[in-house]
This record gives structure tokens, C-alpha cells and sequence, in this order.
């Protein structure tokens, strides 16, 4: 299974659905990682707190595919914001993933009240410059945070990765991103813990595509240029994850689903949300 690519900002391509790798861990997570490999999965997505990267690592090289044609994304957590921590922290990480290049990194989240985002951006700048990064961009930012680096820095993300799903579509934030060529990144796309695949405008739509009700909220994000990063261990909820680009959603389909709407499901504000 092939999943496309878009290009981001900086010219690189990027897939439209990942893998996302939370809790995948040990030699069952190994394995689970390595089936999505196998299942045409390219972009890997994890982080320094999700205490992985070895996990990830191994299943790039366990896997049958160049490690040229994989994508890896990690994210500096709050502890190691500001210009040198930031350095050691991605070499931590190249140095868990055992590769000698992070394809995307990622401020996990803002912790304004800290105040070190803009160091830390600043560092993953001179990395990527010296190749040990190939694009970078941020998690969890809003759009004045996001201005505050292009302001400051003239550099834009090429990727916000923020919490998206119909009960929370974003809309004012991902018109901010096309407006400024950043690429919208959805986590928890399937809004965990919930009761949306019960929704009843999801199974309608189910029935009149033919799909599982997972596939018509994962084909609403790649209608609205976001790329999820649906998390699973299992190889067959893999392959139908990622099983979303035979079928197309109308603009009023879409619609319907995202008059779901009713905020964030888990008190993630980034003006005040902060995480170590």
C-alpha cells in the first residue's frame, strides 16, 4: 500500500497518515512498528517522552526498507528547551534512534511560562543547517506563538502538530497554517477515549462509502490537508488505517462531520498546558 506525499515548505515530502508510536514499546512495540513498515507506513512519529526512539530505531533497521525512504519525527520535551539543551537533546535522541539524521523534529510543547520555545527554535535552526535535522517545525503552538517565531527567526515550521479530530477540527489554526505554507499535523485523530466512531453522521457515512467508520474520520483529515498519525500495535488496524485514499469525502460530508464540533477533549491548551 502506497500512502502519497505532499511537499512541504522547505521541499520535502511528507506522507498524508503516519504512524503514530505512543506506548509502542519493548519488542512487541519492535514488531508492531516493523508491520506498519511492511504495510507501507513511512513516516514514524515519536518523541523523547514517549521513551521509544530504540523501539522506532530497531524496527528501521529491522524493517526491509532503506532507511532513506522512512521518515522519523521526534519532539525536544519541555525539560531540554533552550539553545544547548536542545543540542543535547537531539543528539540523545539521534543516538537512541541510532540514525545520524532526525528527518523532522519537533518543540513537543510551547511551556510559555518558561519562556525558552524561541532558544530552542533557534537551536533546531543551526541543526538543521549542519544536517543533523532535516525540517523542523513545532507541536502544540497557536497561531501568536507561531508568529512570534517567524517574527523573530524569519523561519517558518514546516509542520505544527497540534490535537485535531471532528469534536475539535481547528479551523481558525489550519486557515493560519495555509496562510503560511505550515503543514498541519493531526495527533490523536481519532479522538481516544471517546465516543466518536459511535457518532451517528459517521456510520451514514460508513454505509455510503462502504469504509469503517475509522476510515471515514481518518479520510476527514486528509480532506481538510492534515496528516493524522493514527496509533495502533495491531497489523490489521494498520493496514486499515492507512487504507483511506480509495475513496473521497464531499465538501458537505466533510462539513457534517466537523459540525461534531465541541472543543478539546483533554485540557491541552498550549497557553497553559505545559509538559516536562
Amino acid at each position: 500500500m502506497r500512502i502519497p506525499t505532499v511537499t512541504l515548505n522547505d521541499g520535502t515530502p511528507f506522507a498524508e497518515l503516519g504512524l503514530g508510536t505512543y506506548n509502542l514499546r519493548g519488542p512487541e512495540g519492535v514488531a508492531s512498528i516493523v508491520s506498519a513498515i511492511q504495510s507501507g507506513y513511512r513516516l514514524l512519529d515519536t518523541a523523547v517522552n514517549y521513551e521509544n526512539e530504540r523501539e522506532v530505531g530497531e524496527a528501521v533497521r529491522q524493517s526491509a526498507v532503506p532507511r532513506d525512504e522512512l521518515f522519523l519525527v521526534t519532539k525536544i520535551p519541555g525539560r531540554h528547551h533552550g539553545y544547548d539543551l536542545a543540542i543535547e537533546s537531539t543528539n540523545g535522541s539521534l543516538a537512541a534512534l541510532g540514525v545520524d539524521r532526525i528527518d523532522l523534529s519537533l518543540i513537543h510543547w510551547p511551556n510559555p511560562s518558561r519562556d525558552l520555545y524561541l532558544y530552542t527554535w533557534r537551536s533546531m535552526i543551526d541543526l538543521r543547517a549542519v544536517g543533523k535535522i532535516g525540517s523542523i517545525g513545532v507541536s502544540n503552538f497557536t497561531e501568536q506563538m507561531l508568529t512570534r517565531l517567524i517574527d523573530e527567526t524569519g523561519v517558518v515550521p514546516a509542520v505544527n502538530q497540534v490535537e485535531l479530530h471532528p469534536y475539535f477540527p481547528q479551523a481558525a489554526l489550519r486557515a493560519f497554517h495555509a496562510e503560511h505554507g505550515i503543514r498541519t499535523e493531526s495527533w490523536s485523530p481519532l479522538a481516544r477515549r471517546s465516543e466518536l466512531l459511535t457518532e451517528q453522521v459517521i456510520h451514514e457515512l460508513s454505509a455510503i462509502h462502504g469504509v469503517t467508520p475509522t476510515q471515514v474520520v481518518l479520510r476527514w483529515h486528509i480532506e481538510l490537508g492534515s496528516t493524522p498519525i493514527p496509533k495502533s500495535g495491531d497489523p490489521d488496524r494498520q493496514r486499515e488505517n492507512a487504507d483511506v485514499f480509495g475513496f473521497e469525502l464531499t465538501a458537505d460530508e466533510v462539513a457534517a462531520i466537523s459540525a461534531l464540533e465541541r472543543g478539546r477533549l483533554w485540557n491541552g491548551d498550549p497557553n497553559t498546558h505545559e509538559e516536562m
